[in-house]
């Protein structure tokens, strides 16, 4: 008898054991899941001013704000930097601004070949800043010189940056199943980073479309009546087929996975892993139609001395009336 009832015991203490652990395990999670509620998790942000603050090793801001609301701007950024490169030219930024408390996201696009002045070189395009920049100083400071420029040139406070290329992008949209992308013009890749796809034409409409596809199209621009600006609505229209894509209920067990591959995808961020699950956690009820707004800015191409270069090129000059316009109204709420 005495045996039996030490079994018993043995068993009774193994099995309270258990349950404390799982007690714990679910008190974590439940606490890890109120912190990482978007309005609580987002409550203090980064902000990388255009100044030349120095960031940290883990590429996070020292400084941090507190905005009155859940308001943040995210800067995304293409880069055309090519497999075994350190070094890359801005190819596409557009910038998000996320708006927790209405659920809405007002983006907008950035011409690559903005007229912009470069401190210590003079006036080039935009997207050339990240290119000097990582050429002279490295790939983390010329990325986060970039971001600056950015910032500087729009008057728009940048809370956090993501930088891809077309492997990474390419290496997302293939983890997804691949999209599916409404195109909303006939595309013809002229200069397509696959030469097999030269002057493949993708036909207006919905498409699924796997990550070489897709990557294909949001780079192409020369073919394009609008050039750069219709490029800028093929981005768009990829982001919202990723979005779509990442939130059906089949992909959402695919999310953890994703979030801790993100090196795979990103070359630079100043986002932790906690916040890209915190901005999974706040788009769950996306629905593009009616809480996502484009804007482009206004401009005029001209032919402009390079100071770079040192030659003539082709620039967008903005309307800064324009920006200012878009900016106050949608992009300064932090």
């Amino acid at each position: 008898m005495p045996n039996k009832k030490k079994k018993r015991s043995k068993k009774k203490i193994i099995g309270y054991s258990l349950l404390t652990i799982l007690v714990l395990i679910i008190g974590f999670s439940a606490y890890a899941y109120y912190k990482l509620q978007p309005k609580r998790h987002f409550q203090s942000v980064p902000i990388i001013n255009s100044d030349e603050v120095k960031q940290k090793e883990a590429n996070v801001s020292d400084q941090t704000v507190e905005p009155k609301e859940p308001i943040f701007n995210v800067l995304l950024i293409g880069s055309d930097e090519r497999k075994g490169e350190k070094i890359g030219h801005s190819d596409s930024m557009m910038i998000v601004n996320v708006n927790l408390k209405k659920n809405e996201y007002h983006v907008i696009s950035i011409p690559r070949d903005s007229r912009v002045y470069l401190e210590n070189y003079g006036y080039t395009k935009l997207t050339s800043v990240q290119y000097v920049s990582q050429a002279a100083k490295g790939a983390k400071e010329g990325i986060e010189d970039a971001v600056k420029a950015v910032g500087h040139f729009t008057g728009i406070p940048i809370n956090y940056y993501v930088e891809t290329n077309y492997w990474g992008f390419l290496a997302m949209v293939d983890a997804l199943g691949g999209i599916e992308m409404n195109v909303p013009f006939d595309v013809k890749l002229t200069h397509p980073w696959d030469k097999k796809y030269k002057n493949k034409i993708i036909k207006a409409g919905k498409q699924s479309l796997d990550g070489k596809m897709v990557t294909e199209i949001v780079h192409e621009r020369y073919s394009l009546k609008t050039g750069e600006y219709g490029r800028q609505q093929l981005q768009q229209e990829a982001l919202i087929g990723i979005a779509r894509e990442s939130l059906k209920p089949s992909n959402l067990t695919k999310l953890p996975s994703l979030v801790n591959s993100v090196s795979k995808f990103l070359l630079a961020t100043n986002m932790s892993n906690t916040d890209i699950i915190s901005l999974g956690l706040a788009v769950k009820d996306f629905d593009p139609a009616t809480q996502v707004h484009y804007h482009q800015l206004k401009g005029e191409g001209k032919t402009m001395y390079d100071d770079v270069l040192k030659s003539n090129n082709s620039q967008i000059i903005i309307d800064e009336n324009n920006m200012k316009e878009i900016v106050e109204k949608y992009f300064l709420g932090t």
